[in-house]
């Protein structure tokens, strides 16, 4: 048996969330896009891919300059 390609998320509203694939992907995306319609205005939030060796990768949540520079 083979052992799944386990994707994390950490921080923001995805925060804790654990996606598994059968494999790694090919080439896996450097940057996801999350974006919550609530009503209300539109809050987007993007993760950043980094590898964890010990169980396949990670997204995480990409601190946004609040200073607009």
């Amino acid at each position: 048996m083979t052992q799944a390609y386990v994707v994390r998320f950490v921080g923001g509203p995805l925060d804790g969330r654990v996606d598994s694939h059968a494999k790694a992907p090919d080439a896996p995306k450097q940057t996801v896009t999350h974006v919550h319609l609530h009503g209300g205005p539109k809050i987007v939030h993007h993760y950043d891919l980094q590898y964890a060796v010990e169980y396949g990768c990670e997204y995480r949540l990409r601190v946004e300059d609040e200073s607009g520079l």
